[in-house]
């Protein structure tokens, strides 16, 4: 089998504009990700923590997609706000309709893009909400999420998240309950978006995910660890887990969500293939 980082191409991945080229303003993105040879982007909520941008904001949006000729293939609901910590608004009472309206925003959005996979982080626990009506609210959540994604062939995903203790969804198997409570509601268009970084650091059995669930995947994103830089810069085999995932019945996409500065984050992509599987 080819090796996934063989070829070092980057129309080979899909770039995270949200955490690489991040210096430079949203509408700027994806035609420097162009610049750098990506043929396919993915952001965060791209509205500065709006859960309902206006048309305006949103034609801009779209329009600095179609004129760098790039391929919008991911694209995160609203999550509140991330600079100010939040990680999700899914699971937070009392802000259901706002997630709901961004919902249509983004449904939206991907009709007239072509994105088809859209992430729904979470959320952090709340002081003085009780976890158990959390949980209900979030399956209420994504049901209705997935059912407005399900118009344009969409698929909603869950995620595990590192790095912030209240996030409740730690593990593969921590979102995979989540998955399986939705599908038991009715939302069969709901999967694992398996960030191989998250997972590492947050001490779960990557490979053993890979085993069990690579072919039900609904999305990858790699970054290495330590440091949460780009291949090669840590410890981590993302080469073999990218290939296992392959050889395991995975085809959709291969998502680059590392942080690095821009005057280095595509050396690896540049350089002779190297052995990386450790």
């Amino acid at each position: 089998m080819t090796s996934a980082f063989a070829h070092r191409t980057p129309t080979s991945y899909v770039l995270n504009c949200s955490t690489l080229l991040s210096e430079l303003p949203v509408l700027e993105r994806a035609a420097a990700a162009a610049a750098h040879g990506f043929a396919d982007v993915e952001f965060w909520w791209p509205f500065d923590g709006q859960p309902a941008p206006s048309p305006e904001e949103v034609d801009g949006f779209v329009a600095s997609l179609d004129e760098a000729g790039v391929s919008l293939t991911g694209l995160n609901f609203w999550a509140g706000n991330m600079a100010g910590g939040d990680r999700g608004m899914v699971s937070v009472i009392g802000r259901q309709d706002e997630f709901r309206r961004n919902v249509e925003i983004t449904a939206e959005i991907g009709r007239r893009t072509g994105c088809r996979a859209f992430n729904a982080l979470y959320g952090l626990r709340q002081d003085g909400q009780d976890a158990e009506a959390q949980d209900a609210l979030a399956v209420e959540n994504l049901v209705h999420a997935a059912r407005a994604v399900e118009t344009i062939g969409g698929i909603v995903l869950v995620e595990p998240v590192s790095g912030a203790e209240g996030y409740p969804l730690k593990t593969a198997a921590d979102a995979l309950a989540v998955v399986e409570r939705v599908h038991d509601a009715g939302a069969a268009n709901v999967a694992l978006l398996a960030d191989f970084y998250h997972l590492a650091v947050n001490g779960d059995d990557v490979a053993a995910v890979i085993e069990a669930h690579a072919a039900s995947f609904g999305h990858i994103q790699i970054a290495d660890a330590p440091g949460r830089g780009a291949p090669g810069t840590g410890e981590l085999p993302l080469e073999a887990w990218i290939d296992r995932s392959r050889e395991l019945g995975y085809t959709g996409p291969i998502a680059l969500e590392y942080k690095q500065e821009t005057e280095t984050a595509f050396d690896w992509l540049d350089a002779a293939p190297v052995d990386v599987a450790r």
